[in-house]
């Protein structure tokens, strides 16, 4: 019996170690970033903060600051503020992250009107007519950046996660 309780306390430890994993970039690695964005939205970025990257592959930025903390030692899954996602799709800002780029960026961008931006935050994907997009694209309602989705096929796919999505209009 004492030897299951040490095998289970091992596979928690281990299992937990593996899952909660932050890697500081580098300033290769958020050059990187940088260039994505670049890439994607024609936005020339320089942020004065640190990069962390979880083991599922997003993007927090936090102050410089956190260079004191020796984050080795703790076991976080996120820590910041969640900027954005990089996968085989490409690079997806997060709400924040489409606030952050969105005022500087130069393609990709979607004006919508208010009843296409209350379907947006509802979580419904969007009919677009617009042409020359690709991959994520920034949505825009007046000065209010939404978040970014997915152009494919004359739709705009929402990302918007259920947790942020607003049901009363």
């Amino acid at each position: 019996m004492f030897i299951n309780l040490i095998k289970n306390i091992n596979y928690l430890f281990n299992t937990t170690k593996k899952m909660l994993q932050l890697k500081i970039l580098n300033s290769k690695e958020i050059k990187e970033v940088y260039s994505l964005i670049e890439k994607q939205w024609g936005s020339k970025l320089k942020l004065d903060y640190a990069f962390l990257q979880n083991n599922k592959n997003r993007v927090f930025i936090i102050n410089k600051d956190i260079s004191k903390i020796g984050l080795e030692k703790l076991r976080i899954n996120s820590i910041g503020m969640y900027f954005c996602e990089i996968d085989r799709l490409g690079i997806r800002l997060s709400i924040e992250g489409s606030q952050i780029v969105g005022p500087k960026a130069a393609k990709n961008m979607v004006e919508i009107d208010e009843e296409q931006a209350k379907k947006w935050l509802k979580g419904e994907d969007l009919e677009t007519e617009e042409e020359n997009l690709s991959g994520f694209v920034i949505l825009k309602h007046n000065d209010y950046f939404l978040g970014t989705g997915k152009h494919r096929e004359g739709k705009i796919l929402n990302y918007v996660g259920k947790e942020r999505r607003i049901s009363a209009f």
